[in-house]
């Protein structure tokens, strides 16, 4: 496949600030000033996924030409998002085997009762999902996190008895938000799900631009220490780049450094995701494929 798209209005930005291409990957004066050599080890081509937030504006007008065109570009996997547009999943699943793609993971809220976590675990080992993943919560309350925490912990024990690993997706606030004497979500977080239940799925892009919030001098290094230092497993990334001026990018465009994140931990699945993409749905698509497939570390 050809990828003759034109540098965006950002990386000509960049260009013309005098910024070499060592100083955009390392996303850092740290980081720049001792360049990571990339190695050998790939991505697997198998553990490569998409979240479909990134195309829904694509999905809203034909989800069938939408997933058409990621099992063109090459994804082996989905991370479903939205729901199942009217299909049910026995549905889907037939229709995603059709195209040779696993629905492998999913973002689905906490439940609000246990009749609506049965389905939405019945749902899941229909469509041969390993995860489910818990997109987004946000509270100044700390006694609110630790009942989320509490609750995750109970659909988690209760998904595993199903096959399911049950994970949670970070955003930024949970690093820079004080509920008190310096105390994080992430603190509480990281404090009170059951690591022999419940998994990380970290947001490369929200994880480094919680270090910007926190005034880390290498953002990039806050995001492995995240990783490093939690009790949980991180089994799943969302790669999302950053631009200059903090928007999300197209990956390989931005200055995040994934190779120095990706030769510090290993994970299942890296999931390409930009909420905001660069030119279009598919070309984020097909740029973040592309990236994935040929980044070394």
């Amino acid at each position: 496949m050809c990828y003759g798209y034109g540098p965006s209005r950002r990386s000509l930005l960049a260009a013309g600030l005098g910024l070499g291409t060592a100083a955009l990957a390392a996303g850092s004066p740290a980081a720049a000033a001792a360049p990571h050599h990339p190695g050998r080890d790939r991505v697997p081509p198998g553990r490569i996924s998409i979240q479909l937030w990134t195309v829904r504006d694509d999905l809203a007008r034909d989800y069938d030409a939408t997933l058409a065109y990621l099992a063109e570009t090459g994804y082996p996997r989905v991370e479903l998002a939205l729901g199942y547009f009217g299909r049910t999943a026995r549905q889907l699943r037939s229709f995603l085997d059709g195209l040779g793609i696993r629905a492998s993971s999913s973002h689905d809220g906490i439940s609000p009762d246990d009749a609506a976590l049965e389905t939405k675990i019945a749902n899941a080992v229909t469509l041969g999902q390993s995860y489910l993943v818990v997109p987004y919560l946000n509270s100044t309350s700390e006694d609110e996190w630790k009942a989320w925490a509490e609750r995750m912990n109970v659909e988690a024990e209760t998904a595993r008895k199903a096959g399911l690993r049950y994970g949670y997706h970070n955003h930024a606030h949970e690093f820079t938000t004080d509920l008190g004497g310096g105390r994080t979500p992430w603190d509480v977080l990281t404090a009170e799900l059951d690591p022999r239940l419940v998994h990380l799925e970290i947001d490369i892009y929200w994880a480094v631009t919680g270090g910007v919030g926190r005034g880390a001098a290498d953002p990039v290094r806050f995001a492995i220490d995240v990783i490093r230092e939690a009790p949980q497993r991180v089994l799943q990334f969302h790669v999302k780049d950053r631009h200059l001026d903090g928007d999300m990018a197209d990956l390989g465009t931005g200055t995040i450094d994934f190779r120095r994140i990706f030769d510090a931990h290993r994970v299942k699945e890296y999931i390409v995701e930009n909420d905001t993409p660069d030119v279009t749905p598919r070309r984020t698509a097909e740029v973040g494929h592309h990236y994935l497939r040929r980044v070394r570390f």
